[in-house]
């Protein structure tokens, strides 16, 4: 994994931007849809991890410090 993880990393995006060019050389209209798949898994992709993140920091939505900050204090003193 540690050879591997590296060479999954350079490859896979020039595989993709390599099949994007193929793609034109076939015809405009087929890079065209391929890129607009690309943006969509990416997308998915990316609302995924955005999520993940969002669960470990207990739900609350990523901001600034301060906000954060805020929300706990008012928090523990409807506690008290």
């Amino acid at each position: 994994m540690r050879i591997a993880k590296p060479i999954l990393s350079v490859t896979t995006p020039v595989g993709v931007a390599w099949g994007l060019v193929e793609a034109w050389r076939v015809g405009p209209w087929l890079a065209a849809l391929m890129a607009a798949l690309i943006a969509v898994v990416g997308s998915l992709v990316y609302m995924t991890w955005r999520r993940i993140r969002q669960e470990q920091c207990g739900g609350r939505p990523a901001g600034n410090g301060k906000a954060n900050a805020d929300a706990r204090a008012s928090a523990g003193s409807k506690r008290r």
